[in-house]
């Protein structure tokens, strides 16, 4: 595969404009929508671009209209699902009057009850493309430690504020508290999807608060 990262969606135009009667914008993000829903629950490599045209009776012309290929697509879909993911880890951890921990109880318990949601047939985007492809493909790996680095970091300000208001230890190293949480939430996520149930991710997260150091 060809890194695509120069492809950028206000020049790409090769294949036939949308003959669906929705605009530009709209058609882009009606594919960018229906990738997210299909690669959350089949992964990138099992869901074929035949499968996501059909589904929003679109023409593959028109696919070709916005993007170069499906890798060009992957990397719009990861980096739509990355800004939909900041702004619901913002809402809980950044936007709220509750104490640090509470807020990243409130999260989990939103991100359980939206895999209950969707009985378990989503999981997450950026957990999918890591174990497809791991090391295989060092522009997709990149991209996800990116998206990996931007929430831990919001763990970790969430958690260096449990710090300042005295439910965590002084001495917490957060940085590597925040890089505990995401490894063992992603595994909680998959263990869910793969079982079909919360037990994993409400295990997780009864764990993870059992095991914080206190003051």
């Amino acid at each position: 595969m060809t890194n695509t990262n120069q492809t950028n969606s206000s020049t790409r135009k090769r294949g036939r404009p949308p003959k669906s009667g929705l605009g530009y914008e709209n058609t882009r993000d009606a594919l960018i929508r229906c990738g997210m829903e299909l690669l959350t629950e089949q992964g990138f490599i099992n869901t074929g671009l035949d499968q996501i045209l059909k589904k929003i009776k679109v023409p593959k012309g028109s696919f070709y209209h916005y993007f170069e290929n499906k890798e060009a697509f992957g990397y719009v879909v990861l980096e739509s699902y990355s800004d939909y993911f900041i702004h619901k880890l913002d809402k809980h951890l950044v936007h709220s009057e509750l104490p640090a921990l509470e807020r990243l109880q409130h999260f989990m318990e939103d991100a359980i009850e939206g895999m209950e949601r969707f009985d378990f047939k989503r999981g997450c985007l950026v957990g999918n493309l890591a174990q497809e492809f791991g090391c295989s493909h060092e522009f997709f790996k990149q991209k996800l430690e990116a998206v990996f680095n931007k929430w831990q970091q919001r763990i970790e300000s969430c958690l260096e504020l449990a710090k300042a208001e005295k439910t965590l230890a002084p001495d917490t190293d957060c940085k590597k508290l925040a890089q505990f949480f995401w490894i063992g939430w992603e595994g909680a996520v998959m263990h869910s999807k793969l079982n079909q149930n919360k037990q994993a991710m409400e295990l997780f997260g009864e764990q993870f608060f059992k095991l914080l150091p206190r003051t």
